[in-house]
């Protein structure tokens, strides 16, 4: 059946190796890696004979890849951590690089395959760290929206070093090729920025006017493909235009729908690439260089983890922040692969240098879980020698904070309770990390801790475990749950009051032990009720009875559970 029964095969063999991967809670890319050695030339047994005609669909794998990647990207996501995101994530790439190019020296590499290496172990990876950070209830933190900013400006850097890299080998011919690249690649974005945002927008309004799902997941793929194909014929790479493409569609009122749609279709190609990818490591060049891997796997392990965790620090993030970040993005990330196969398939690259990066890729993949929950033990024993920074508060008072409330978050509900509290000349302090608002509860000579409330250290700060209530105003869902948990932890006869922005949240927050959660929507319709049933002349005691019933029927199962 030629390519029919290869791309069956792949699908069974990336299942089993995806439900492998998922028993042993590590990310479904190293599954279809895995897959990819099982149905490969090197292991005998099933194997995949048209492996050429596979690595061409491939190509389409790492193209809608880029795509999706080009609609996710969002400015607002880096607005927090900018500094660090815009100006710190190029100076890790290129501290890493110089870092990688030395240990290529060393292992006897030229210096083409040695600045190869240092880029291919710049990355880290977007899809574990998102795991890990899930998985540990870490999203929403400070520590997390730092990786997460340096991670997406990482991923944008993919493109840039896919033109830059194959022009290495040949530096005379290469400046020239690479200039009339970065002049074809500015026109290419001055005429996508004009078409999409006049023809684009105007196309998807049409074409979703039309109501099909079909033609509109269609219309979404010749976007993002049939730019790629332009940029191929432009004398760019195909998968530069399919991001490119991603970026511009990103802008418009139809973003989400399209990146929904196109997930499935985006996950199916990724996996053909991801196995294709496995498909080249043979594994008795594993087990004849099990030495080198493991030193290599070592050197950037502890080489990448200091270079984040330095220059976040620099960056002036401090407490636990440094240890957390060096050790979440040690590792080397999937689009490594994609790196590496430009270069594999140009010659720039050879297959022990591309069996090694591939090698140590996986294996700081799978370390990364683990190594990361490492930070909390770290930062406490530096704590524990007495070298630790202080956190900066405003208006706390002489005396230890005892049978107060502890605000997390300053916003406008945190902002409304703290001057309830003051009026009421109850003890109180509030957490804030954001600057504006610090300034606002300043003026008002509230008490003050500036920190990250999901982290242990800024809690213990406030003395939670002498407090009387926590208070959780924060919108984030992320942030509430991982609070909670550490909350529960080391206190777990606090009150809680929190804040959940769904029925489904709400019910999660209760299973985690919080008794007392108010859902706003929920809270606020039933006030737009009352409103409009008073000026319909509903006797108030009706309208009481209505919003009691109401209430019941929304909060009651939880405390009955």
């Amino acid at each position: 059946m030629g390519i029919a029964a290869d791309i069956a095969i792949i699908i069974v063999a990336s299942l089993v190796g995806g439900l492998v991967a998922l028993r042993l809670k590590q990310p479904l890319v190293i599954g279809y890696i895995l897959a990819g050695i099982f149905v490969g030339p090197y292991t005998g047994g099933i194997t995949i004979t048209e492996i050429h005609d596979i690595e061409l669909l491939a190509e389409i794998g790492v193209s809608l890849l880029l795509f999706g990647l080009g609609l996710e990207f969002s400015f607002k996501e880096l607005q927090p951590v900018r500094k660090i995101a815009l100006i710190g994530t190029p100076i890790q790439i290129i501290l890493t690089i110089a870092y990688g190019t030395l240990i290529g020296q060393v292992l006897g590499l030229d210096w083409v395959a040695s600045l190869w290496f240092g880029s291919l172990i710049s990355l880290s990876s977007t899809m574990v760290i998102v795991k890990t950070l899930m998985s540990q209830g870490l999203m929403g933190t400070l520590s997390s929206r730092v990786m997460i900013g340096m991670l997406i400006v990482q991923d944008l850097a993919v493109v840039p070093l896919m033109i830059i890299l194959p022009q290495l080998g040949d530096l005379e011919a290469g400046l020239p090729i690479l200039g009339v690249a970065v002049v074809k690649a500015v026109v290419f974005l001055v005429l996508m920025f004009v078409v999409g945002t006049r023809v684009m927008p105007i196309l998807m309004r049409q074409i979703a006017r039309w109501n099909s799902r079909e033609l509109f997941l269609l219309s979404v793929t010749a976007i993002g493909l049939g730019v790629g194909y332009g940029t191929y014929l432009f004398g760019l790479s195909f998968a530069f235009g399919a991001f490119v493409a991603g970026m511009v569609l990103s802008e418009s009122d139809y973003s989400y729908q399209a990146l929904a749609d196109i997930i499935p279709l985006r996950d199916l190609f990724s996996l053909l690439f991801f196995v294709t990818v496995g498909m080249l490591l043979d594994p008795s060049f594993v087990i004849d260089n099990l030495g080198t891997i493991l030193l290599v796997v070592a050197l950037v392990t502890v080489g990448k983890g200091l270079i984040f965790g330095i220059l976040t620090r620099l960056f002036g993030y401090g407490n636990i922040a440094p240890f957390a970040v060096g050790l979440g993005l040690f590792q080397v990330g999937e689009f490594a692969f994609v790196l590496a196969r430009v270069g594999f398939s140009s010659g720039a690259i050879d297959t022990y240098l591309y069996s090694l990066v591939l090698s140590v890729a996986i294996m700081t993949m799978v370390l990364t879980p683990f190594l990361s929950r490492l930070a909390g033990p770290l930062y406490k024993f530096r704590k524990s020698m007495g070298s630790h920074e202080q956190l900066s508060t405003i208006n706390l008072p002489d005396d230890e904070l005892s049978n107060h409330v502890v605000i997390l978050g300053g916003g406008r509900v945190g902002y409304y309770v703290a001057q309830v509290l003051k009026q009421l000349d109850l003890a109180f302090v509030v957490i804030e990390l954001d600057q504006r608002r610090i300034e606002l509860l300043k003026e008002d000579g509230f008490p003050i801790i500036y920190g990250d409330a999901a982290q242990p250290v800024v809690l213990e700060t406030a003395n939670v475990e002498k407090a009387a209530l926590l208070l959780i105003t924060l919108p984030s869902t992320s942030s509430t749950q991982s609070i909670v948990t550490h909350v529960r932890t080391s206190s777990p006869e606090l009150r809680i009051v929190a804040r959940a922005e769904s029925i489904e949240e709400l019910q999660h927050l209760h299973q985690l032990g919080v008794y007392e959660v108010v859902q706003p929507e929920f809270e606020a319709g039933l006030e737009i009720v009352r409103q409009a049933l008073l000026h319909l002349n509903i006797p108030i005691d009706e309208i009481r009875r209505l919003n009691d019933n109401a209430r019941e029927e929304l909060y009651a199962p939880l405390y009955r559970a």
